[in-house]
């Protein structure tokens, strides 16, 4: 054997997924899991088509996202209640932070605070990897996304990355 660094690339397996946190209402957070690959894909793009429309990148990060995002040392988080997938957010790496990404929850289980869970999990587990700030993009016309944003320290700065053409901020 040679000596050097060993590089351990993430496998997404079921045995690899987490539970992160368990609420009194049932609901659980955990880390991703591939039987749930196309829960991600499903909410994400529900979203999209109501709000805006499914770009390039969304499919490209939607349809792959063991490459996209695991691979490269991000994470995808699940909110599920009993084995229903609810609610989802992933953590994209961008050269040393993390871009929140693909939030979404299901239009049937919204109004209960799961976003919020969601957002809180994923802001706690990228302090646990050392991100050393959170970027975001959205649509100014998003209020209450952009409100809930702003109460956990998000702050709008000039939009210089035009990676979605649905985003304003």
């Amino acid at each position: 054997m040679g000596s050097g660094a060993v590089e351990i690339e993430r496998t997404p397996d079921a045995a690899s997924a987490r539970l992160l946190r368990t609420f009194e209402d049932g609901l659980r957070i955990i880390t991703f899991d591939p039987r749930h690959r196309d829960e991600f894909k499903r909410l994400n793009v529900a979203w999209l088509s109501k709000y805006f429309r499914v770009e390039p990148i969304d499919e490209r990060v939607l349809g792959n996202p063991e490459d996209e995002i695991l691979r490269g040392g991000g994470e995808i988080l699940f909110a599920l209640v009993e084995d229903e997938v609810v609610g989802t957010v992933a953590l994209k790496p961008e050269g040393g932070i993390f871009e929140l990404t693909k939030m979404a929850v299901d239009e049937r289980w919204q109004g209960r605070g799961f976003g919020k869970r969601l957002l809180d999990a994923a802001c706690e587990l990228a302090r646990e990897r050392g991100a050393p700030k959170l970027v975001l993009y959205s649509q100014r016309t998003l209020k209450a996304a952009v409100a809930m944003y702003a109460k956990y320290g998000f702050v709008e700065v000039p939009l210089v990355d035009k990676r979605y053409a649905r985003c304003n901020v």
